[in-house]
């Protein structure tokens, strides 16, 4: 038989990070000065709530098992977050606080296999989530953390039916027609927090008995697990004790059913051994786009309303900020303007009959104001407000793995601080601490922790590199995950790079274990990938794969000395691999198929490229005599012929008059013409664009395709053309529109074969326009 909660317990039923429920909590608080204050959230993180002075929002607690680290989960905390606000006033007065909800072992255990629980959106908005004060917009509301969605509760969301409309019940009751403008008029401009509890508790019980058959398994296991805690709790103190959960959980704990009812429900849970520690999160990530289900998706706005909400001038600070923003990126935006901004965003809301403006009428303000209709400027105001781009910080203090602990250290001593937001930097290897921040990021990607991303498009030369920086919380798993490979960065990344080495059974993944290696300057990781490499080109019979791995080796020759690698070494490597492939490249292209065609073009651009990078005069006489054998080979497949002749003709080897001959006599072929042309045009259109004569043929042999024949040919001419330029493009069309044949001779100009080869040519420049 149920019995009710005595007295000295206050059940605070909240939406998951919201300004207007955090109010509530503190002002609760405040009133009935609790011994103890239960929390929704894994008991397995009771442990690190005393380092909560060590914690600057937002953070989140990390928990993962022991025995499989990738394992893990996230219950992230704003300073806006009702469990956030309850913990802080707890800590400030000296009073117990727990974690009472499902332990953290029976989440991991229900996850999909190989990774942490899954975090699936609902369908529904239901009270578990918080609109905040000042209101949102429809589009910008947070469409996470459904009854047992993943908040600071941590938990999957079940995926809700359609017709579990919690919300939309109520609205529509009210008549209003929009569920979250109804919970924003009605409870969020509440004025008294001990009333709002009761009513939100009151309107929770109705939902439950409406949709009791709605309530799915997991939730009801998390309801035991509550209660069975809550009964300890009890036990434990005989003073007053405060509870923070999800609206949605209040009317499961007003009536404590028999003990046994609920242990039978939680038997058999899985035990698991949890390990934990506090990680910085950040506005970003709490942002519903990023994909967590406790998301919100305004959490910019949402810090600013619990920062300023008190003071009474919400909107005007905000729109003092947007100005700023602006400014900031050499856009006018006024004072006046901003004034304006706030006038037009509390006329919207008086027209609205809403109690003030929200974050759709700021937001609408500010686009016809600040941004004179512009969405691109609004966007950056979006960014840099509505989301934000605060990270928090957590203190030395918190426990975390010596892994972890060693990237702190180095962090610090390189000056290399955490980011949350993309930022590019610019390293010179010449100078020590550039080049220890680069083996840092190297060695960390290693680990599979890539905060650091080489920016290929920007060429700085041999002594200077290129990154983005972005930190993200998820990397705390990876850390966690490595932490077995070593106890320090340096040692991880070589255990990793050792142990890839020893495995890798393809020339390429030596020749990448090589250049990473080098590349993060780890000694006994140069040997095993050196070794490995021998070992694999010994092994290896195809040509194409050992073509395939010169492009990482040429850059490690080209770029290996400044790490302090023996280049002599590597540049053995290269020619050994590279006099190989050469020799062995005509063979791999005769009667081969299209698709070990195209393996072969990307193996001979590849190892151009690497010719090139390489600047050695032996290797590129090698390379061209491969080039020559491939071009001569009658029977090799078109594609990889045509590639080389192109090839030949860019090195000088061939002249312009060679090249027109040998696409002549290519396209004279019926068999292989396509291929050979495909492979020729590829990359670029300057050879038809510079010689009239090479336009000439491929303009006649095109115009000599039949409609049938040309459209089989299109797929494969198609891609040849997908990297020209717009302009190159239009070079083309105009030259189709206004040349001749290759003999300039305008007597025998026929005007139907020029209209035909005219439709055939805009058909294929424009496929891939």
């Amino acid at each position: 038989m149920a019995r009710g909660l005595p007295d000295r317990v206050t059940l605070l039923g909240i939406r998951h990070h919201g300004p207007g429920s955090a109010r509530m909590v503190e002002a609760a608080l405040a009133r009935t000065k609790p011994e103890l204050v239960l929390i929704e959230g894994p008991p397995e993180g009771d442990a690190l709530l005393r380092h909560l002075p060590d914690l600057v929002p937002p953070v989140a607690l990390l928990l993962h098992d022991e025995a499989e680290p990738s394992s893990a989960a996230f219950w992230p905390f704003a300073e806006f977050s009702p469990e956030w606000r309850a913990m802080v006033w707890a800590h400030r007065n000296d009073v117990e606080v727990r974690f009472f909800d499902l332990p953290a072992a029976a989440s991991l255990a229900e996850a999909p296999a190989g990774g942490a629980p899954t975090r699936e959106r609902p369908d529904r908005d239901t009270p578990d989530d918080e609109t905040p004060d000042g209101g949102a917009p429809d589009d910008e509301q947070p469409d996470g953390g459904a009854p047992d969605g993943e908040g600071p509760g941590g938990e999957s969301a079940r995926p809700v039916r359609p017709s579990l409309d919690p919300l939309g019940t109520l609205a529509e009751a009210a008549g209003f027609d929009d569920p979250e403008r109804w919970w924003e008029d009605v409870v969020e401009h509440h004025t008294d927090p001990a009333d709002l509890a009761e009513a939100v508790a009151e309107a929770m019980t109705a939902l439950r008995e409406e949709f009791a058959d709605e309530v799915d398994a997991r939730t009801l296991r998390r309801e035991a697990a509550m209660r069975q805690n809550l009964r300890r709790a009890l036990k434990d103190t005989e003073g007053a004790i405060a509870v923070v959960c999800g609206a949605w959980h209040v009317p499961a704990l007003t009536d404590l059913p028999p003990a046994t009812t609920d242990a039978a429900a939680l038997k058999g849970l899985p035990r698991k051994k949890i390990s934990g520690t506090w990680v910085p999160w950040s506005h970003g990530k709490l942002a519903a786009e990023s994909g967590y289900g406790a998301g919100v998706a305004s959490p910019g706005w949402y810090a600013h309303l619990w920062e300023c909400a008190p003071k009474g001038d919400t909107v005007a600070r905000w729109f003092s900020r947007a100005s700023a923003v602006l400014r900031g990126e050499d856009l006018p935006a006024s004072t006046a303007s901003a004034v304006e901004a706030v006038r037009l965003a509390d006329t919207l809301a008086a027209l609205r009959g809403r109690p003030s403006p929200g974050l759709s009428e700021v937001m609408e303000a500010a686009k016809a104001v600040l941004c004179h209709g512009e969405q691109v400027p609004l966007d950056l105001v979006h960014a840099r407000l509505v989301v934000g781009e605060r990270l928090g910080e957590v203190g030395e203090d918190v426990p975390t793995s010596p892994l972890a602990a060693d990237l702190n250290r180095l962090t610090r001593r390189l000056r290399l601080p955490f980011n949350a937001t993309p930022r590019p930097i610019r390293l010179d290897l010449r100078k020590d601490t550039d080049r220890e921040r680069s083996k840092l990021l190297r060695r960390l990607e290693v680990l599979g922790v890539p905060w650091g991303t080489p920016d290929t498009t920007r060429t700085l030369g041999t002594f200077a590199e290129a990154w983005q920086l972005h930190w993200r919380p998820e990397f705390a798993i990876a850390l966690a995950t490595a932490a077995r490979h070593g106890t320090t960065v340096e040692a991880a990344a070589g255990h990793v790079l050792t142990r890839r080495s020893a495995d890798a059974t393809r020339v390429v993944d030596a020749a990448d274990a090589l250049s990473q290696a080098v590349g993060c300057e780890i000694e006994q990781a140069v040997a095993a990938a050196r070794t490995a490499l021998d070992r694999c080109a010994a092994a290896a019979t195809d040509a194409l794969e050992l073509l395939a791995a010169l492009p990482n080796l040429a850059n490690t020759v080209r770029y290996g000395s400044v790490r302090g690698t023996d280049p002599e070494l590597l540049r053995v490597a290269l020619h050994g691999l590279l006099t190989r492939g050469a020799v062995g490249l005509p063979l791999a292209c005769r009667s081969v198929d299209e698709d070990t065609a195209e393996r072969a073009v990307t193996a001979v651009d590849g190892a151009d490229d690497a010719v090139r990078l390489a600047a050695d005069e032996d290797h590129r006489a090698t390379w061209r005599r491969a080039l020559e054998s491939l071009v001569g080979m009658p029977d090799a497949h078109g594609l990889p012929t045509g590639r080389a002749t192109r090839l030949l003709w860019e090195a000088g080897t061939l002249d312009s008059d060679a090249v027109a001959a040998r696409l002549h006599r290519a396209v004279s072929l019926a068999a292989g013409a396509t291929a050979f042309v495909a492979g020729f045009l590829r990359g670029s259109a300057a050879l038809l664009t510079a010689d009239p004569r090479l336009f000439g043929v491929v303009d006649d042999w095109l115009s000599g395709l039949a409609t049938t024949d040309f459209e089989a040919a299109l797929p494969l001419l198609r891609k040849a053309v997908t990297d020209f330029t717009p302009a190159e493009r239009r070079m083309l069309g105009d030259r189709v529109k206004g040349t001749t044949a290759t003999t300039g001779d305008t007597a025998d100009w026929d005007e139907d074969l020029a209209a035909r080869l005219a439709t055939h040519v805009r058909a294929l420049l424009t496929a891939t326009a």
